[in-house]
């Protein structure tokens, strides 16, 4: 097809191809709708894209969310401090271990100040080591290195964790306690070993720690004292359910969790393999389990390190 235009001016027809036919509709519809949209869509001052244009792309949604950001590295935060609170308290468990008391730490301290001469002020006081050097290649900290150095600093937080619970089982068995720690299984049935320690909750997907371990089997099935000694508690609670604790005497402590049925009453003497309640699905359980903990002056200690050594 082929269009014929004929101008006034000029006796003489001009002829256009179906191609710029085309591309003049073309034009005359996109046109308008440019049109509309540069007057509808807001655009960005040129301040602002002077900045964004200066962020790496990395750090981007920090910039577009930046408490969501924060609020994340004070999670990271708030559990490597946790951790580290843990680990100091384990510290002061193993020095009372080792024969080391508070008291003594103290003097200890004391008398390494008291040796300290005071500073003569006729004496030139010594300055610290200057530094300096030319600066080659500074950079701040990225968001991938940042991340990295956390991870890392955690990894060992874990492995410093391990192995003072390690050191701690083999004081306990050189100790007084060695003859009441509970070190039979509760139960007849295998146990989560990664359930002591720093998981993913179940119920809320956080972080969270987990005091003991989870021993899986159906309900009804028979829950056995750990070790001999007195019941100072056989009740039902919120978080645990129905709950049997028993005191094995220097601070030492184990709990039974989640039962369907209870065999003792607090006050109660019960041997060591004694049959004191039965497995269920009580309290914050998403299915029919015991939880076991041992506890030392309130701490919690790892079960897997005592079951170990009975076996």
């Amino acid at each position: 097809m082929n269009i014929i235009l004929v101008s006034n001016n000029m006796a003489k027809a001009k002829t256009l191809s179906v191609l710029q036919v085309g591309m003049i509709a073309t034009v005359m519809v996109l046109l308008p709708l440019l049109l509309i949209l540069m007057l509808i869509v807001p655009q960005e001052p040129t301040s602002q894209k002077g900045v964004k244009s200066l962020i790496p792309k990395h750090l981007n949604f920090s910039f577009n969310n930046p408490q969501k950001h924060l609020d994340a590295y004070a999670l990271q935060l708030g559990e490597m401090q946790a951790r580290m609170m843990q680990l100091d308290a384990q510290s002061e468990r193993l020095a009372k271990l080792a024969g080391e008391t508070k008291q003594a730490r103290t003097n200890a301290s004391a008398a390494k100040l008291e040796a300290t001469p005071l500073p003569n002020p006729a004496v030139k006081k010594v300055l610290p080591a200057n530094r300096g050097g030319p600066l080659v290649r500074s950079a701040p900290l990225s968001e991938v290195e940042l991340q990295k150095k956390i991870a890392e600093l955690m990894s060992q937080i874990e492995f410093n964790t391990e192995h003072l619970s390690d050191v701690e089982a083999k004081l306990l068995q050189k100790s007084v306690l060695k003859n009441t720690l509970p070190n039979s299984s509760p139960i007849e049935a295998a146990f989560n070993s990664s359930s002591y320690g720093w998981r993913i909750d179940p119920f809320n997907g956080n972080k969270a720690f987990h005091e003991g371990l989870d021993f899986t089997a159906s309900t009804g099935t028979s829950i056995y004292a750990a070790a001999g000694g007195i019941v100072s508690s056989a009740e039902q609670t919120p978080d645990y359910g129905k709950i049997v604790k028993i005191d094995h005497g220097f601070g030492l402590e184990t709990r039974y969790a989640h039962g369907s049925k209870l065999m003792v009453k607090a006050g109660q003497r019960v041997e060591k393999g004694q049959k004191i309640a039965e497995v269920g699905s009580t309290g914050r359980s998403t299915g029919p389990h015991l939880h076991y903990e041992i506890r030392l002056n309130g701490n919690p200690l790892d079960p897997r390190k005592y079951l170990k050594v009975s076996n």
